[in-house]
């Protein structure tokens, strides 16, 4: 629960509140009649205190008096609540539409406090196919303001020739102007996040694939006979976008190792009492020699299983490589994938 208010009454106590919360409840408190106040502020002060603003939530009389002990006595003193709409309400009498429309994108997205914490959550993928179209050096300076792990995504995600180019100018950079900034900024904000939604809407197929993963071997094999009765081609897509225990054997050495010190080595025991002969060799090529002769042995002491534990334990495997891809640590291939090498 927040410290700084009652269980029920809201914020009660004026010393918890930092500098822009209590900036906020002071205009909120002046209301719209008095917005002309926010025009002494620059634009990160606006920002600041908006976001303040509307997360504020209800203030109690005595903290609002507590604030404006100078006005008191021109004021009612009545409690105020801070909240999106008046946040953006207020905003709207002091500043053009747009960019109220932009600084409220800020304060509600939950992507990131800046432009460039909101290209950290973008697909490295999406970023790359806008970036692509722009000059290398305003290149370079995106990528020099974003996290250098999301950076290096992007980078693999170019065209190496342009990346190339990208990568010496940002060796060559200097110092970046406020203005110019600004510009790639607002380029960014207009010409990019605005359609973001739309470029990075996720495909229906895909969605259906990570379900199809879900099912258990027998019930996906009955929807993607169904799915293939009615519609050939979406079942395809979906079976190739789907990544399945199988597709492990696309992991080069340093994946697979790194896969094999994630997972139980019972549960590789199980998932590899199911698998293809040659998905074994793989994963026992890259075992020391004792250990794989070990886990032959466990395999072979472990006698019959049922098919639903082997199943189990395979997909415990799959989602465990996903894990790993998704922090970084392996890249994934599935049964749709071009690429005939990975890079770690």
């Amino acid at each position: 629960m927040n410290p700084r208010a009652g269980k029920s009454k809201g914020i009660v106590d004026s010393s918890r509140l930092s500098g822009p919360e209590k900036a906020a409840v002071v205009l909120l408190a002046l209301g719209e009649d008095h917005a002309g106040v926010w025009r002494q502020l620059d634009e990160e002060e606006i920002k600041v205190i908006s976001q303040a603003m509307a997360g504020l939530g209800q203030v109690t009389a005595g903290v609002v008096e507590d604030l404006l002990v100078e006005f008191v006595s021109g004021m009612g003193g009545g409690n105020i609540t801070g909240s999106i709409e008046l946040t953006q309400r207020l905003l709207a009498s002091i500043m053009p539409g747009e960019k109220v429309d932009t600084l409220m994108e800020e304060i509600r997205g939950p992507a990131g406090r800046t432009m460039w914490d909101k290209l950290g959550n973008v697909n490295e993928a999406v970023l790359a196919n806008y970036l692509k179209n722009e000059y290398p050096q305003t290149v370079a300076v995106v990528l020099s303001k974003i996290k250098s792990e999301h950076a290096a995504r992007v980078l693999t995600c170019l065209p190496e020739d342009f990346a190339l180019e990208c990568v010496t100018r940002m060796l060559r950079m200097e110092p970046v102007q406020r203005e110019i900034l600004d510009k790639i900024e607002q380029t960014l904000r207009t010409e990019f996040m605005s359609n973001l939604a739309r470029t990075s809407k996720r495909d229906s197929h895909e969605m259906m694939a990570d379900i199809f993963n879900a099912f258990d071997r027998q019930t996906e094999t009955r929807f993607i006979t169904a799915l293939e009765e009615r519609n050939r081609e979406a079942a395809e897509r979906i079976r190739a976008l789907m990544f399945v225990f199988e597709d492990l054997s696309k992991l080069d050495p340093g994946g697979v190792q790194t896969l094999l010190r994630s997972v139980e080595k019972d549960q590789l025991a199980l998932a590899l009492k199911g698998a293809s002969d040659a998905l074994r060799d793989m994963f026992f090529s890259n075992m020391s020699e004792r250990a794989a002769k070990i886990m032959r042995e466990d395999m072979e002491t472990m006698g019959p299983v049922r098919l639903r534990e082997v199943e189990q334990a395979q997909m415990s495997m799959v989602q465990a490589a996903k894990d790993l891809a998704n922090k970084g640590e392996i890249v994934l291939v599935g049964a749709g994938g071009d690429d005939d090498e990975l890079v770690y």
